[in-house]
């Protein structure tokens, strides 16, 4: 971690930690139904508007997807921070800012996707 800025708060790097992990487990095993949901809906070719007839519209895939965007928003920025605490002299302060804003992106515009993709299902 950079120390530039002070000492860490072990508390806070333990609850990160641990968040870290359970997105983790949450995203190894929402990738492999998304894979596998995937290799089977291929199996004999597959249009967007199929897609979106099987998957828009159904809250079910609405929830699945707004959970993985969920985990991916609390997973992928802490790793980044980690990154950016050992390969930078940016400040705590600053690597928590840039990826809290991170956090913000990745969360806003997934939800924008499985918002937008679930409309399709009433258009379709």
């Amino acid at each position: 971690m950079n120390d530039l800025d002070g000492a860490s708060n072990p508390a806070i790097e333990t609850k990160l930690w641990l968040a870290q992990r359970i997105s983790a487990v949450i995203l190894a095993l929402m990738v492999f139904v998304h894979l596998g949901t995937i290799m089977y809906a291929v199996r004999d070719g597959l249009t967007a508007a199929e897609i979106i007839d099987r998957v828009g519209g159904h809250l079910g895939w609405a929830l699945f997807y707004g959970l993985f965007v969920a985990a991916l928003a609390v997973h992928a920025p802490i790793g980044i921070r980690a990154i950016l605490a050992e390969i930078t002299a940016l400040p705590r302060k600053r690597i928590d800012l840039l990826c809290f804003m991170a956090a913000v992106l990745i969360a806003y515009l997934g939800y924008r996707v499985v918002r937008d993709f679930y409309a399709l299902g009433s258009i379709a």
